[in-house]
């Protein structure tokens, strides 16, 4: 079997949260998965506001994002420079796109 790569969108708050369950239930399913996270927007403060010690270590912030809201990684999660850049080039490296 192929190893799956899935890439989930989070452009906002609610999406983070779904985002972070999508890849809960992902990882319970098919643990040997790959799973990224790249937030942006609103999805960028809600995952500073309320970390998430289960997804964040698969989480990316957009560093565009960051500098637009003027906001601090206090929470120390890696971040992308671009969340669209990001998702363009996973794409093309065979990952799949969900919007969460």
């Amino acid at each position: 079997m192929t190893l799956m790569k899935v890439l989930l969108h989070a452009p906002t708050a609610a999406g983070l949260t779904r985002a972070r369950r999508n890849a809960r239930n992902l990882l319970a399913a098919r643990p040997e998965a790959q799973v990224l996270i790249v937030a942006n927007g609103a999805g960028v403060r809600e995952a500073l506001e309320n970390p998430d010690p289960d997804t964040d270590d698969r989480l990316r912030l957009c560093l565009n994002t960051l500098h637009t809201l003027q906001l601090d990684n206090t929470q120390d999660i890696q971040e992308v420079e671009a969340a669209v850049v990001t998702l363009a080039e996973l794409q093309a490296q065979g990952w799949h796109y969900i919007r969460a």
